[in-house]
């Protein structure tokens, strides 16, 4: 089992942190789904330090989310430093982890994200900073490099160790790539040769199958999965069910899609109230009906849509006009697309 610092998971399946998605309500959905490590969407360390209360409700951790990371980012020792020390003692977050993956550009050109990869020195000083701040145990999500030609995976990764780093995540991707292109075992292997504490794999797992070539070709300690799990929870459970039974179990119908996506819809109408929370559901619900049968006409209606019964209505309606084909698994078609950013 997947064990970081004294935090220990009941499986090797992470979800990794998205913008716009990994808040409470999909986190929770995911750790009911099996989860071992729910990780929370990446905050500004300047945020957290002024205090904004949109930016202090991202910190919000449901006890039954636990074990959870809280990602926090900042290209400023002496901010960054502080926004852990209040992720560390206002918090009930079980991990701090800091980005040095984001692509962004607005991220980046702050001297923060995936910047921070062209300078192993830079990653010693900001991580042992950082670690001896904090009781809580501090781990980094990385890219291989900034691009082809500055792909420093293994020094980054031991000065994440050296500095007192309790784990690393590495999505098998540079920078430049954002998220086209193959995501890099090998270097993700060579990274895990390299250091002694833990190792999760992330970038191109879409499938149970997926997750186990990636553990199995690199030797990781865990797993992360973030696109593959958008509209499809059940990635998460049938990929543990999958690496611990050897067992593949049947996608999810469309029935059951449709249930999870208004259990979800409910919880963010809690979280954000009503009109904030359908609307953010559009993108959602599109990932839902991603590769059900005559899910591009739902799509377009529910795209108009402001109110929460009449959305529940339009997706109870969808399953009944579907009749028997409802109950049938359906491909749940990978949700590889390049509309959210996971960090």
């Amino acid at each position: 089992m997947l064990k970081i610092g004294n935090i220990k998971m009941k499986n090797k399946v992470v979800l990794a942190p998205m913008a716009g998605v990994c808040n409470p309500a999909f986190r929770l959905i995911a750790k009911e789904f099996g989860c071992g490590l729910v990780c929370a969407e990446m905050v500004s360390d300047k945020a957290i330090l002024h205090g904004n209360k949109r930016t202090l409700d991202m910190l919000f951790v449901d006890e039954r989310e636990k074990p959870l990371s809280l990602q926090i980012f900042g290209g400023d020792r002496e901010s960054l430093v502080e926004a852990a020390k209040i992720v560390d003692t206002q918090t009930n977050a079980d991990i701090i982890d800091i980005n040095m993956g984001c692509p962004v550009p607005k991220i980046t050109k702050c001297d923060a994200g995936a910047r921070w990869l062209l300078d192993p020195d830079k990653i010693y000083e900001m991580v042992s900073a950082v670690v001896d701040a904090v009781n809580k145990p501090v781990t980094v999500k990385m890219r291989i490099g900034w691009d082809s030609e500055h792909i420093y995976a293994v020094q980054n990764a031991q000065a994440v160790e050296r500095a007192g780093g309790k784990a690393v995540s590495v999505h098998g991707r540079t920078r430049e790539q954002l998220y086209t292109g193959k995501a890099n075992w090998d270097i993700i292997k060579d990274v895990k040769q390299a250091v002694t504490i833990p190792v999760i794999g992330n970038g191109d797992v879409f499938t149970p199958e997926d997750a186990k070539r990636l553990l199995d070709h690199t030797g990781c300690d865990g797993v992360m999965i973030g696109r593959g799990a958008l509209g499809n929870p059940w990635m998460l459970y049938r990929t543990i069910h999958y690496l611990t039974e050897g067992e593949l179990l049947a996608d999810p119908t469309p029935r059951e899609k449709m249930e999870i996506a208004i259990v979800h819809m409910d919880r963010l109408v809690k979280l954000k109230g009503e009109s904030v929370a359908v609307r953010e559901m559009r993108k959602h619900l599109a990932w839902y009906l991603k590769g059900l049968p005559g899910a591009a006409r739902v799509k377009d209606v529910i795209m108009e849509e402001t109110s929460r019964d009449k959305m529940a209505q339009i997706l109870s309606g969808y399953i009944e006009s579907l009749g028997a084909e409802s109950e049938k698994p359906a491909a749940s078609g990978s949700a590889q697309t390049d509309e959210v950013v996971y960090h």
